[in-house]
């Protein structure tokens, strides 16, 4: 239908718009309809492009992080109203993406009937010489190849990594590797 429209406008100026629709069997008022909407089709075009334009800007300087609630929540501060679904749908078109958060992944699933490990520290995380007290923890950091995995150990005494081991698995031989690098002297085997 709207390509008899089109017809219709690029013709109007050689013959009058009544015998056009006439001619078409198409309805006078469903042209000028079609004429009205195209004006507020353009218009809502260029008010797209001048959104998508601050959209673009605010997603920049937030180094390509923002999505669409930190978007519209960053126009709603600047004094700017504009429908979340708008903006939803001016980024979809554009393919402005921002930075979806991982979910918390967490390494150890606890047993619910093991007892808890004995605190041998006590809770004192002060040591008057060095090599008399090592803490250790293991942490998972996302990479492009996948996880990767960090055991480290430090020395309560100076507060410094003397041992660490990154591998893409968390089983007992990453921390052994990481005991192994802080305490030279000695070898570690995992408990069984």
């Amino acid at each position: 239908m709207s390509d008899l429209y089109r017809f219709i406008h690029a013709e109007k100026s050689n013959c009058p718009v009544t015998l056009l629709c006439r001619v078409l069997h198409v309805a006078r008022s469903s042209y000028y309809a079609w004429r009205e909407g195209d004006a507020t089709r353009r218009r809502r075009r260029a008010a797209d492009d001048a959104l998508a334009h601050e959209i673009t800007v605010l997603h920049i300087a937030s180094r390509r992080t923002y999505g669409v609630p930190r978007i519209h929540a960053e126009l709603r501060r600047l004094g700017r109203r504009v429908n979340r679904k708008r903006i939803a749908r001016v980024m979809r078109e554009r393919d402005i993406r921002g930075v979806t958060r991982r979910k918390y992944r967490s390494l150890t699933r606890p047993d619910k009937k093991a007892k808890p490990a004995p605190d041998l520290i006590s809770r004192d995380f002060h040591a008057e010489r060095p090599g008399i007290k090592l803490v250790g923890d293991i942490t998972c950091l996302p990479t492009a190849e996948g996880w990767l995995y960090l055991a480290c150990w430090l020395d309560l005494a100076t507060r410094e990594v003397v041992g660490y081991a990154m591998t893409d698995h968390h089983r007992a031989e990453l921390v052994v590797d990481a005991l192994d690098m802080a305490t030279p002297g000695a070898t570690c085997s995992p408990a069984a």
